[in-house]
């Protein structure tokens, strides 16, 4: 719990990520109420396959613009916590997790077309260049000038083989 809440902090201090706070704040809320209300052995429900392939196909629908986790919960009809934890379970990944995957892959795609990372950042919904590379780097591995310029200098002769993301689910 004591990390989960340090994760929280974190995120609420960083700007453009409201989705990952809201998550984290909806995991760190069930745990408190948790420790309020033990619940009997084995009777942890099965989260829904439905919400969670419903809140992947919003979050692909809301890329650019991205989503708070309150209108996802009004926009699915279920409990935010719900939410999370069903995404968490039938895809591996929390939802802010799933939704930067995917405005890195989009980013990823423009910096190959020849963009500059600042412009590339504001279109694909980032804060600014420096949340890009952020999460670029973590995902990616690399920032995403050095990646920019290491595919263009490569991609004449064939030979640039940059892995690419695919945060989509098999």
């Amino acid at each position: 719990l004591r990390r989960r809440i340090g994760r929280l902090h974190g995120a609420l201090g960083r700007r453009g990520d409201e989705l990952e706070a809201e998550s984290r704040l909806a995991f760190v809320g069930e745990r408190l109420r948790g420790h309020l209300r033990p619940r009997a052995r084995g009777s942890v429900p099965e989260p829904g396959r439905g919400v969670a392939h419903d809140l992947r196909e919003l979050l692909d629908a809301h890329v650019l613009g991205g989503v708070t986790l309150a209108e996802a919960a009004r926009e699915v009809r279920a409990h935010p916590t719900h939410l999370v934890r069903a995404f968490s379970a039938a895809f591996g990944i929390a939802p802010h997790q799933y939704l930067m995957a995917r405005k890195v892959e989009r980013a990823r795609r423009l910096l190959l077309d020849g963009r500059p990372p600042a412009a590339v950042a504001t279109e694909v919904g980032f804060y600014d260049q420096a949340h890009l590379n952020r999460h670029f780097k973590r995902i990616v591995g690399i920032p995403p000038g050095r990646y920019a310029s290491a595919t263009t200098k490569r991609a004449p002769s064939g030979s640039a083989r940059i892995a690419s993301v695919d945060p989509a689910p098999p």
